[in-house]
């Protein structure tokens, strides 16, 4: 970093990849640093440096010239294609009011979708999407959305087979503390990532992960990697690597609960106590309804992974202590309810839940936090904003807003219920970018030309700033000051604002504010605080919480004035939901409705849901690479989590920025299907299928299964709109590629990872790449 002259400060900050000090000058950010006490700061902090960028930051309210020209006659594709132009906040503010107020009275609340989804800020207060919730239930509700794009289908399924929702069940995970004291195997399905392990939702405080796991290693613990990628664990562990098809994680897990069952290996004391529904499964797995055995020569056809391997490795699940850390990416597929469901099952014929060392870890290797804080589980909930009611009772499956835009009226299924989709006429979005997270994003572009109006409240040139009708310019963290609390880590910290606003930009809070005011309902939504008052009230709630329990919190001054810490020394160990279960499922019944585990459940089957029956099934693909769709497209794209971000945000940053090949995102490909092409490390290649296609750097390796490619998610979406290359994307993002349907009609998540793609050399002149240049300006005063 280049020297400053002028006094240096120091504040601390939090974000979703950790905790920092960040040294500025009252006007600059000079320097980012980690804390001593965390042992792995994550490099994405780096990006820090770079969030006052004038090239990607939005100075000033903007409006595009169709819309602040016609309205709503305005020829609406213009979005993402028109200029803007820069107006007063005055003017903006009016704007926006009135296309709200005009939907209210036209159309009624239900056509205003504020399902905003996202990351945003790990702050408490500036929670982008708890400021926009507050102010549209306030103005009488919204349309919003349901669950999240990371793990839709099992938040979905696993309450009504294990009785507790997602984020319960990873809290109450088995610590990897008791699998380097008690485990013998640990067999991971999508792995535990390195990559993954820098993040979780409001930020590790301790990057404590890499060590535990060496921990683990040293122990004597033997890993597995069940994956298409041999990166998914990381090399220190030395783990055996099965590169198995992708989506077929399923069948693997079917044959070997078959080969359990079919040579007696499986606990049957346990099944019996503390499960229900077996019966029917194991008739599903001997073949007795459909003729077919689920047995390891079965799944070797589906799988490739050879039938003695299967039955191997499940004689030898039945005699080792076994922990299983699933990864979310596996229920991103089409029937992604189906591995969650088969490893949780399987699991259970071995009789180890509540033991330790073992278990299933639903999401272990996606986030860091996941069994890596032990049983210390923070006992009461942090004070955050509230939001109050929603008025209205229109809601989607967070992933199914292209399906929303394009057929208002249509009815669908989700959950066991009959839902209908709204007519949306305002979209307000906050906090997050779909033009990054959402899939088949062609489609998207077109549906988003529908609705009368979009509004935006961005602090940088994104897609979806890009695609809006009147962007709002907001404070970035480092900007305004706030407070983190995080359920999933005992660390808490102040977040002291270390330079001013970039140009015009304001907190989400001061805009939502000031649309307040224009629609009558300030004193509602603000409750006569401002930002300093709401944080002293969210932290003396917190502090009262706190000390009900026994954690005691100092005062605001010395809170506010101090760093990060944490609270874990005061926080008492729990027995987790399984251990507890185990001893006593009588007085510890699970949350289902018979209390138990439920391989067969009587309420999924009540649904008639072909593509989620009533127990773990095999579920032959729309697409992958066993079907006829890979005569066409031959090879399986992998959009998995980046390395260098967290998703998209901060893509223009110096990490992120490094890791480009020729200003494209990279392209991980084995070296036989490179040279099947004639393609050659570090070229420019368009990955493509009949939704689209992309560029992208190839980086060649060994580490990927041959036949499957891999570009991680959230480089910035940069469409090239003329005729010759439709629905491409210069800069490399894969959600031009993926398909955008639902898991099954349970739990309608998104199914990006069944994606079939081809690849080419790209032989033309580079395009450029547009996407951290802002779009054209009009400045009429």
């Amino acid at each position: 970093m280049t020297t400053h002259q002028g006094p240096r400060r120091r504040v601390p900050t939090v974000t979703h990849w950790g905790n920092y000090l960040v040294d500025h000058d009252d006007e600059k950010i000079l320097d980012v640093l980690g804390y001593p006490d965390d042992p792995h700061p994550s490099p994405i902090g780096q990006a820090l440096a770079d969030s006052r960028d004038p090239r990607t930051r939005i100075a000033h309210p903007m409006v595009r010239k169709g819309y602040l020209d016609q309205g709503w006659q305005s020829k609406r594709t213009g979005r993402g294609r028109e200029p803007f132009v820069a107006v007063s906040w005055d003017k903006a503010l009016d704007l926006a009011a009135e296309a709200l107020a005009r939907v209210k009275r036209d159309h009624g609340n239900e056509a205003i979708y504020g399902g905003s989804y996202g990351w945003a800020s790990a702050g408490r207060f500036h929670h982008t999407q708890s400021q926009l919730h507050r102010f549209l239930r306030h103005f009488g509700g919204y349309t919003d959305s349901d669950r999240t794009y990371s793990a839709a289908a099992a938040e979905v399924l696993l309450p009504h087979i294990l009785g507790s929702d997602l984020y319960t069940l990873f809290l109450h995970t088995t610590p990897w503390s008791d699998v380097r004291d008690h485990g013998e195997l640990v067999l991971c399905f999508s792995g535990v990532s390195p990559k993954n392990l820098q993040v979780v939702m409001g930020g590790p405080g301790a990057h404590t992960a890499p060590d535990q796991l060496r921990d683990c290693a040293k122990a004597g613990v033997r890993f597995i990697n069940i994956s298409p990628l041999r990166s998914d664990l990381p090399e220190y562990v030395e783990a055996e690597w099965i590169p198995i098809r992708p989506c077929t994680d399923a069948a693997l897990m079917l044959a070997l609960c078959h080969t359990l069952v079919e040579e007696g290996l499986h606990d049957t004391a346990f099944l019996e106590r503390y499960t229900v529904g077996f019966e029917p499964y194991r008739a599903y797995l001997m073949g007795e309804r459909d003729g077919q055995p689920k047995s390891a020569e079965w799944a070797a056809e589906i799988t490739t992974v050879p039938a003695g391997r299967t039955r191997a490795l499940a004689r030898e699940l039945a005699v080792k202590r076994t922990f299983i850390p699933i990864g979310w990416s596996l229920q991103r597929a089409e029937h992604g309810e189906q591995p969650f469901w088969a490893s949780t099952v399987l699991m259970a014929l071995l009789g180890q839940y509540g033991l330790p060392g073992a278990g299933v870890g639903h999401g272990v290797g996606s986030l860091h936090t996941t069994g890596f804080v032990g049983r210390r589980i923070i006992p009461f909930r942090w004070a955050s904003l509230p939001q109050g009611e929603n008025p209205v009772d229109a809601v989607i499956p967070v992933a199914r807003v292209t399906d929303m835009l394009e057929n208002p009226g249509q009815e669908f299924d989700y959950d066991g219920r009959k839902l209908r989709y709204p007519d949306i006429q305002l979209i307000y979005w906050a906090g997050g970018n779909p033009f990054h997270h959402h899939q088949d994003l062609n489609r998207l572009r077109a549906a988003w030309a529908k609705p009368g109006c979009v509004i935006v409240n961005e602090q940088v040139w994104t897609a979806t700033a890009r695609h809006a009708d009147i962007v709002f310019p907001a404070t970035t963290t480092l900007e305004r000051n706030d407070l983190a609390f995080n359920t999933f880590d005992p660390y808490i910290s102040p977040m002291r604002r270390a330079v001013p606003p970039f140009g015009q930009a304001r907190d989400d809070y001061a805009i939502f504010g000031e649309l307040a005011r224009r629609l009558g309902f300030v004193e509602e939504f603000t409750e006569g605080r401002d930002e300093a008052a709401w944080l002293r009230h969210l932290f003396e709630e917190s502090r009262a919480r706190a000390a009900a329990h026994g954690v005691l919190l100092p005062d605001f001054e010395t809170f506010w004035a101090g760093e990060h810490f944490s609270i874990a020394p005061a926080v008492a160990e729990q027995e987790l939901i399984f251990e507890a279960f185990r001893r006593d499922p009588d007085r510890h019944p699970l949350g289902t409705p018979s209390g138990k585990i439920e391989i067969h459940s009587e309420t999924i089957a009540s649904f008639g849901y072909a593509d989620c029956p009533g127990h773990p099934v095999w579920l032959d693909k729309t697409e992958w690479t066993g079907g006829p769709r890979a005569e066409r497209y031959p090879l399986h794209l992998i959009s998995n989590q980046p390395a260098s971000r967290l998703h998209s945000q901060l893509d223009f940053g110096a990490p992120s920025r490094a890791t480009k090949i020729q200003g494209r995102e990279p392209l991980a490909m084995h070296p036989q299907d490179a040279e099947a092409r004639g393609i050659q490390a570090g070229e420019v290649v368009r990955v493509y299928n009949d939704r689209g296609a992309c560029l992208a750097g190839v980086h060649l390796t060994e580490n990927i299964r041959p036949g499957v490619v891999q570009i991680a998610t959230g480089a910035w979406f940069d469409p090239v709109d003329d005729d010759r290359s439709p629905g491409l994307c210069v800069h490399g993002n894969p959600n031009v590629l993926t398909p955008d349907i639902g898991t099954s009609r349970l739990g309608q998540g998104p199914s990006a990872h069944s994606c079939l793609v081809e690849i080419e050399a790209w032989t033309q002149p580079l395009p450029p790449v547009r996407a951290f240049s802002p779009p054209e300006i009009i400045f009429r005063d």
